[in-house]
């Protein structure tokens, strides 16, 4: 007999302003703003006091100032979150031998099987939300599913402390009535052209004709609609060793001069090359992404023979990929990655004899983020 499917997702509730209210209890019931400092900053995450003025990650900071100007405004200590984070991964581990995390703050677990050990997997939600609790302080929210879309969709539906746990006989009715855009990969633009032909719930999306949507979801349209009736046969994928590491960020508001959005990729730069640096790794290809007001996404990749990690090599391909792009769109996202990572030291790098310089330099600021956090200090806008 086939095993019946059980799929957790556990997502921590705006987890660095929660960790910043639990080691600072002054700060707690207070609105919370972490993220860069500087006049180009951004929100990285904030707590659920400061979301009622408005305030959302990916937000300038500026703006966030002026949603809400009595905010606790800190630049972050990204040390102590993947601590906390490590402690977090280390109770998941305890609840299954099968983890993919998603992010610092995020990770999916299979739990199939798991009848053999606990009778019914869906108490399993309330004791990893109290194990996480009684050793971290933090909340985190919990969806437990038959599949990694609905256990993902589940545990956002009551964020904060939430637990949403949906069976199989009763997904597709449960899911019908929601909003299209709680589907993954059905964004603002998509879900306005889908608005467009009266569609509006899931329930709605998934009586259509295949042939209909096609046009408005393209090579998607079969992933979608299998999402929208409650499907979706991807596994759980253990893998230790992490393949890439980039940042992306989506404005707000749409950049339209080409000075601008290389003034957030060097930004980009710096924080990419400062998470290789504290995870002692390398890596020989950069990868530039570029998402246009008209929503095509635009990918440039360059490899390079030596492994980078400093920010000016990083700058230096991503200069020459953005270099060969016509910037005559405005831009609503720009990303950088590196990949084909391998371990390296800060000692083992070398840049067309500027190393030894940029090594130094990286190193005295890299010792002050360490102790203060990332968001002290940013290097200037200048040509890397």
């Amino acid at each position: 007999m086939q095993l019946k499917r059980w799929i957790m997702h556990v997502d921590m509730d705006a987890f660095f302003a929660s960790v910043e209210q639990h080691d600072h209890p002054e700060y707690r019931g207070k609105p919370v703003v972490v993220g860069g400092q500087s006049g180009r900053g951004v929100v990285s995450t904030c707590s659920y006091e400061a979301r009622r003025y408005g305030i959302h990650s990916a937000m300038p900071m500026a703006q966030a100032r002026k949603r809400c100007p009595q905010a606790i405004f800190l630049p972050g200590r990204y040390d102590r979150y993947r601590e906390v984070s490590g402690e977090i991964r280390s109770i998941f581990h305890t609840f299954s031998p099968k983890v993919e995390p998603l992010s610092i703050d995020e990770a999916f677990l299979d739990l199939t099987g798991m009848e053999k050990l606990v009778g019914d997997v869906t108490c399993l939600g309330p004791l990893i939300k109290s194990r996480i609790r009684e050793q971290t302080g933090l909340t985190a929210s919990v969806g437990l599913a038959p599949n990694k879309f609905l256990a993902k969709l589940a545990s956002d539906l009551e964020k904060p402390d939430g637990l949403v746990i949906i069976r199989p006989e009763e997904a597709e009715k449960k899911i019908a009535p929601l909003p299209i855009d709680r589907i993954y990969g059905v964004g603002r633009h998509t879900a306005l052209a889908l608005a467009r032909i009266g569609l509006h719930t899931i329930g709605q999306l998934a009586a259509c004709d295949p042939a209909v949507l096609r046009p408005i979801l393209g090579k998607n349209t079969e992933i979608i609609l299998n999402c929208a009736h409650g499907l979706d046969d991807r596994p759980v994928i253990v893998d230790e060793k992490r393949q890439s590491l980039g940042r992306e960020i989506t404005f707000e508001e749409d950049l339209v001069t080409r000075e601008d959005c290389l003034a957030v990729l060097w930004d980009l730069c710096q924080q990419v090359g400062w998470r290789l640096r504290s995870s002692q790794l390398g890596g020989h290809t950069a990868t530039l992404k570029i998402k246009t007001a008209d929503f095509r996404l635009h990918t440039r990749s360059e490899t390079a023979e030596l492994p980078m990690q400093l920010d000016e090599e990083i700058m230096y391909h991503i200069r020459r990929l953005a270099d060969g792009f016509n910037w005559q769109q405005p831009v609503r996202l720009l990303g950088v990655t590196i990949s084909h990572l391998i371990p390296l030291s800060d000692q083992e790098t070398d840049f067309f004899g500027e190393t030894t310089r940029n090594r130094k330099r990286s190193a005295a600021i890299d010792a002050l983020k360490q102790k203060f956090g990332e968001g002290i200090i940013h290097k200037g806008s200048r040509e890397p």
